[in-house]
């Protein structure tokens, strides 16, 4: 009895949001959503939880998310996941992350896994050789799985930080400059070599628990990006989030396409 209720209210939901999307559909959508994913160890405090266990919900919470942008069409989706500032934190913390990661990173290669589900093809962006061999070959094994799929693309920032991926991309620039001999460098050279460079920029950045700062994420690309922080910690984000967002980014629309068109 307690599993057909469960089924019959899982329907009802799945019906509401249909519907709730078809609204939201009538205005502009976005194309690339940007997330920080802020408040996994406030969680877990918050509710007594053992260590990591803020990280479990938060991936939990990501993959709701997933669903919510494949049902409302959104291309590309984003996620900060471990910046290079992180290895700073005790060895102990870094390494229960890794595994952690490893076991998340891996389990996208499950058959029934939401990747497989929705053809959700997934890049690493970051800077890969800072992870340890484990995690490393995980995720170029999944980019290697999903590179067939097309219908969304998640990009999982992991070791990584803008800064070091401007500094890379004037690098690889420098390279290719050196190669063909030519001496100038010019914008459209950068900005081809960013890591990033496989999407288009955000047109909205989420970054959970009310917090404000963009902590050296994507600063290349979200200079005309409509940031919007809900208090809610990242596990506890949820659908009302997200509408929210979009209604915000549908209000704006008109001006912001203006204020690009300007540049």
């Amino acid at each position: 009895m307690g599993g057909g209720i469960r089924q019959l209210l899982e329907q009802v939901h799945r019906l509401s949001r249909r519907c709730l999307f078809r609204v939201l559909s009538m205005g502009p959508l976005p194309t690339h959503l940007a997330f920080i994913m802020d408040g996994n160890r406030r969680y877990a405090k918050k509710r007594g939880l053992e260590d990591g266990s803020g990280h479990k919900a938060g991936f939990s919470a990501l993959m709701s998310m997933l669903q919510y942008c494949y049902e409302l069409g959104i291309k590309y989706v984003t996620v900060y996941a471990f910046s290079i500032d992180n290895f700073r934190r005790k060895p102990e913390e870094v390494q229960s992350l890794m595994d952690l990661m490893l076991e998340k990173i891996k389990s996208l290669l499950d058959k029934e896994s939401i990747v497989h589900e929705y053809g959700i093809r997934v890049y690493f962006i970051g800077n890969l050789g800072l992870l340890n061999d484990q995690v490393r070959a995980a995720a170029e094994e999944v980019m290697k799985a999903t590179a067939k799929n097309s219908r969304v693309v998640l990009l999982v920032c992991v070791a990584y930080n803008s800064t070091d991926e401007i500094v890379q991309a004037v690098k690889r620039s420098c390279v290719e400059k050196a190669d063909r001999d030519v001496e100038r460098i010019q914008l459209v050279d950068i900005e081809e070599n960013m890591q990033m460079s496989v999407a288009p920029e955000p047109d909205i950045l989420i970054r959970s628990s009310g917090e404000t700062r963009l902590s050296n994420f994507l600063l290349w690309q979200t200079g005309n990006s409509q940031l919007f922080s809900p208090d809610a910690l990242w596990p506890e984000i949820g659908l009302r989030h997200l509408v929210w967002a979009i209604l915000n980014f549908q209000r704006s629309h008109s001006y912001l396409e203006k204020k690009k068109k300007q540049l």
